[in-house]
């Protein structure tokens, strides 16, 4: 056998094996309705612009994408995200692929800066919008699905970390 002949199959098998999809974690809970209570309530007044800034420089190095959280602690939908991604089965899933960064948008009335920085124009479809951002080119990974969740409440618990799953980098 010769080399091309050896070689040009292994690196098809580790090709494919690079490009499958990172599995979501079994989240173990059918419904909302299980997740622990009170649900979080993860948005706060601060610099978005340097968190983000920070997350950015941190993702960078640990070879993660960020996820730019905006909602608003008024938002059930954004507070059933966050209780999801709180649950002991998908914390450590978001921490390894992910530097999350939470922006309260207010009622549409606050930072409204960040998402038009990765080209949303306009008032956010809904909230939460996630925004899944390539760290090196500060690209907009998931453009026209940043509001995929702003229904989570008519999804599951495991949709949501499905639905997560599908952007690691």
């Amino acid at each position: 056998m010769s080399y091309r002949q050896f070689i040009l199959p292994v690196l098809a098998a580790v090709a494919t094996i690079a490009a499958a999809p990172v599995s979501a974690p079994r989240v173990g809970i059918a419904s909302f309705e299980a997740l622990p209570k009170p649900l979080p309530l993860p948005y706060h007044a601060g610099d978005a612009k340097a968190q983000i800034a920070a997350a950015r420089a941190r993702a960078v190095k640990a070879h993660k994408r960020v996820l730019i959280d905006l909602g608003g602690n008024w938002c059930l939908d954004c507070r059933l995200l966050a209780g999801v991604m709180e649950t002991p089965q998908v914390r450590p899933f978001v921490a390894k692929h992910f530097e999350v960064v939470t922006v309260d948008v207010g009622r549409f009335d606050q930072n409204m800066d960040i998402p038009a920085s990765y080209g949303i124009k306009g008032r956010l479809a809904g909230v939460p919008a996630v925004l899944i951002v390539d760290p090196k080119s500060n690209r907009l990974v998931n453009a026209g699905r940043e509001t995929a969740l702003a229904d989570a409440r008519a999804m599951t618990p495991q949709a949501v970390a499905d639905w997560l799953a599908g952007w690691v980098g």
